[in-house]
C-alpha cells in the first residue's frame, strides 16, 4: 500500500496500492459494511440494496449530458445516506426512484425526463406530456 485516506464523508477509505509483481499502481475503495439494507419491490419481493444498480440507472439517464462522475457519485452517496438513516433497514423501491428523480430534476432536466420516462413507464404520449407540463409549472 502506497497511501491511505478517509473520504470527506468518512464512509469509505481510499487506498493507493502497487502490484508487487509488475509495479503498476491502482486505487481501491473500502466501504464500511453494515447490516444488509433491503429494497421492497413493487410486487412485494425483497432484495438486497445494490448501490451499483442505482448508479447504473442514473448513468443511463445522464448519457451525453454535461454531468461529471463526481456529481453522480455524490448524488448516489447522498441518496443512500438519506434513505438508510438510523435503524432503517428496508426501503421501498418507489422511495428510491422518487429520491433519484428529485435530485436529477435539480441537476439536469433532460436526465430527469429520461429517468422518469423509464421509471414511471409512461403508456402513451399524453402521460409523457403531462409530466413535462408539471415540470414547466
Amino acid at each position: 500500500m502506497v497511501d491511505s485516506r478517509t473520504s470527506k464523508e468518512g464512509d469509505s477509505i481510499r487506498r493507493r496500492r502497487e502490484c508487487l509483481n509488475c509495479g503498476k499502481r491502482f486505487t481501491t475503495y473500502e466501504r464500511i459494511e453494515e447490516v444488509a439494507q433491503m429494497v421492497i419491490k413493487k410486487d412485494g419481493r425483497r432484495e438486497p440494496f445494490d448501490r451499483w444498480k442505482m448508479k447504473s440507472g442514473i448513468l443511463k439517464a445522464i448519457q451525453k449530458r454535461p454531468i461529471s462522475m463526481d456529481q453522480v457519485d455524490a448524488m448516489v452517496d447522498e441518496i443512500e445516506r438519506s434513505l438508510f438513516t438510523g435503524s432503517e433497514h428496508e426501503i421501498s423501491s418507489q422511495l428510491i426512484g422518487e429520491a433519484i428523480m428529485d435530485r436529477l430534476k435539480k441537476l439536469d432536466e433532460v436526465a430527469y425526463v429520461r429517468f422518469a420516462s423509464v421509471y414511471r413507464q409512461f403508456k402513451d404520449l399524453n402521460e409523457f406530456m403531462d409530466e413535462l407540463k408539471m415540470m414547466l409549472t
